[in-house]
């Protein structure tokens, strides 16, 4: 009955399975009836070269000629063959560790959505890194297949979890397992050059548990390990479902390479020693020399015994680095786990007993292969599993809408709206809105943070109702995600530093004062509603001295501690400053000063004295009485004579210098050159009367200028010596 034909309800139903291996092939041909799974054909086939590389097609033509073998041998018992479930290799797998940070504020507490979040952001970080090491631009091109968390970390220190805690710093170290595509993509290629259609897919280690581990049995902790030849592969079961895969690049090749170095084997021979030290208890070999060896099990495998040893560490460590801890169970599958005493040296590693670790083969899988004696090994464990999970769980593509874009995504697990999410390239984190900025000020010496607002989170909605990252998602939904909104940055007002508003009670001039704080923000004078800058310096004190008491009341100007009242003037240009008043400072009945201290219910006076303005000669300064003089001699007494004249202007007009100085007045003194001084100048400094004596023998007067005859009208020079007397 060719697998295409329809078949009744209740029928049977055959499927096709292929297990597409490193170094072979292997296709089944199962009869499905029910829940019931038997084995009716099979057909094995070699690679002829090597086309396939750690469980990827590296050679799509070489590896379709083998599967058409496979497919015409079936062919001519089965009939035509359309459809074929296949498996990707476990060892397709890329794992990745990562931390992520998310900044957090202080005085909220962390939600469960929060948590979600981190993990998602961990794992499309652990996606980003794939890429860019395998230098791949788009880094949606990988599947992630399962995701777990090592470590949550609050503000760098291990904690158990994060709900509900408050700090400044989440953290999620997480390990992610991904599948390229291309592993998808290549398979389909290959088989659409054989005329096959993809009927399932599923993953190598998932179809391994269908058919070892029963559901009854996966809400243990167990670990499978398919061990193949040349890499390892690590599945781990908890609550029912897989919690995280890994791959050991060591594995039954490692075996072959120590029979050939330790005995100078080939590696068709080396392959031949290995299978037969589980089968028998001699070997008989041929080197590459010719001589023959005949030796028992337990020699050949003592000398490899540290090649084993390499490989169960290996994987026990891969085990407990995914799991966290040794699982419930250890069960070993594939050629490489037939290898001699390599199930107790995994549970020695894993601080196991040794029956926790077990290889599963026939016995497993006589359910499915009856008595077919080929089919009998642990490395057909999977290509059975391959035809059951085609049945039970079949790997297939859900389609969902994401802002209205169509997104076809593989259903690897139980996949979450988180997924869609990553499979669409969008940036976890980015969808977060981001708290605002924060800013720092000063408050009386010390350094106080003010926290930016908080950002909103995204808006999902899963068929128009809200949804969070983790809500599950089906075939046929509808995804629309609005981006939240970046908090506001920190801003503060003055009054914001306050915890509670003390007052300074006090009396002044008779009446009742209560004053509030004084503020200074950088120095300068502040209200209680500014707003403050980053790093603002900010003081907050109430008032402690008498002159702040006075400033704070509004009686004096800030930074003075003298009277409001003042003459203000200015003397050629200069400008000058005195007091009008003086004031009058009593504080508690007693004389103080500005600077005293004041406190709660002293009484205060304060009043101003009123100051007599000054005369302008009081205040024109000495260096501006410019006054140029020569000096002569009359009768042998010295005499100093002006040569030059004093001019005052107040406002432009003429002045004295006994008037007085008004507020505001712009007061100019200038030096003017007089005419040379005369003898008639000098009776204005010196003594001597003009009147004739009262004697008959003086008949007048003689004017003498350095001897010489002179008169009143003659000119003086500095130094002349002038005469006067009578005769």
């Amino acid at each position: 009955m060719p697998l295409s034909a329809y078949t009744e309800p209740g029928s049977p139903e055959l499927i096709f399975s292929l297990d597409i291996g490193t170094r072979s092939v292997v296709g089944l041909i199962v009869e499905a009836n029910n829940d019931q799974f038997r084995v009716l054909d099979y057909a094995i086939r070699e690679h002829d070269e090597r086309s396939m590389l750690d469980g990827q097609i590296h050679d799509i033509v070489a590896v379709a000629k083998v599967i058409k073998e496979i497919k015409e041998e079936l062919e001519e018992k089965h009939g035509p063959l359309r459809q074929v479930a296949v498996a990707a290799a476990g060892r397709s797998l890329r794992t990745r560790r990562v931390r992520v940070d998310m900044p957090l504020s202080r005085h909220a507490f962390i939600t469960r959505e929060n948590v979600v979040a981190l993990e998602f952001a961990a794992v499309q970080e652990a996606q980003a890194e794939l890429a860019k090491e395998l230098r791949e631009l788009d880094a949606t091109r990988y599947y992630c297949v399962g995701y777990s968390v090592v470590n949550y970390y609050l503000d760098d220190e291990l904690i158990g979890s994060l709900i509900d805690q408050r700090g400044d710093t989440a953290s999620a170290d997480v390990i992610a397992t991904f599948l390229p595509r291309v592993v998808v993509d290549s398979l389909i290629a290959a088989l659409k050059r054989c005329d096959l259609e993809m009927q399932a897919l599923t993953l190598e280690p998932i179809a391994a548990i269908n058919v070892l581990i029963p559901v009854t049995m996966r809400r243990l902790n167990i670990a499978l390990v398919d061990i193949g030849a040349g890499t390892s592969d690590v599945a781990l079961t908890e609550e029912g479902t897989i919690t995280a895969y890994g791959m050991v690049p060591v594995a039954g090749d490692e075996i072959t390479d120590a029979l050939m170095n330790a005995f100078l084997l080939d590696f068709p021979m080396a392959e031949e020693v290995k299978r037969q030290l589980t089968t028998h208890e001699s070997v008989t070999f041929t080197d590459i020399l010719g001589m023959e060896h005949t030796m028992s099990a337990a020699e050949v495998t003592s000398a490899i015994d540290a090649e084993i040893s390499q490989l169960a560490e290996k994987i026990a460590t891969k085990i407990s680095e995914l799991n966290g801890k040794a699982p419930q169970a250890v069960m070993l599958i594939g050629g490489g786990s037939l290898t001699p005493g390599l199930p107790g040296k995994v549970a020695q590693f894993l601080n196991m007993p040794a029956a926790r670790v077990a290889v599963r083969g026939g016995d497993a899988i006589k359910q499915f292969v009856g008595d077919i004696p080929a089919l009998s090994g642990p490395e057909f464990v999977t290509p059975v599993g391959i035809a059951v999970a085609a049945r039970r769980h079949p790997l297939r593509y859900v389609t969902v809408t994401v802002n209205d874009t169509p997104l076809r995504i593989f259903d690897l697990r139980k996949m979450s709206l988180g997924d869609t999410l990553i499979a669409a390239g969008l940036d976890i984190r980015r969808l977060y809105g981001r708290p605002g900025l924060a800013m720092s000020v000063t408050v009386n010496g010390r350094m106080k943070m003010i926290p930016g607002k908080h950002g909103t989170p995204p808006v999902i909605m899963k068929n128009g109702e809200a949804a969070s990252l983790d809500a599950p998602i089906a075939d046929g939904d509808s995804i629309t995600v609005v981006a939240g909104t970046n908090g506001e940055d920190a801003s503060v007002l003055v009054r914001d530093l306050l915890d509670h508003l003390d007052t300074l009670d006090i009396t002044c001039n008779d009446r009742p004062l209560s004053l509030g704080p004084m503020i200074r923000v950088n120095g300068a004078p502040a209200q209680l509603d500014d707003q403050l800058d980053d790093r603002a310096e900010v003081e907050i004190f109430l008032p402690r001295t008498v002159s702040q008491v006075l400033e704070s009341a509004g009686l004096l100007a800030s930074g003075e501690q003298s009277a409001q009242t003042r003459l203000h003037f200015s003397v050629n240009g200069q400008s000058y400053t005195l007091p009008s008043h003086n004031p009058i400072l009593l504080v508690n009945g007693k004389p103080a000063a500005f600077g005293d201290t004041i406190r709660q219910g002293d009484v205060l006076h304060y009043h101003l004295e009123e100051v007599a303005p000054p005369a302008i000669r009081d205040v024109i300064p000495l260096e501006e009485w410019v006054q140029e003089t020569m000096t002569v001699f009359f009768n042998g007494e010295r005499v100093v004579l002006p040569v030059a004249q004093v001019s005052i202007t107040v406002d432009g007009r003429a002045a004295t210098a006994d008037e007085l100085v008004s507020d505001g007045a712009v007061i100019t003194v200038k030096s003017t050159p007089a005419a040379p001084p005369v003898f008639s100048d000098v009776f204005r400094f010196v003594n001597f009367s003009l009147e004739k004596p009262d004697s008959e023998s003086i008949s007048g007067f003689v004017m003498l200028v350095n001897g010489e005859q002179a008169s009143f009208q003659t000119e003086l020079k500095s130094g002349d010596k002038l005469e006067l007397f009578w005769e």
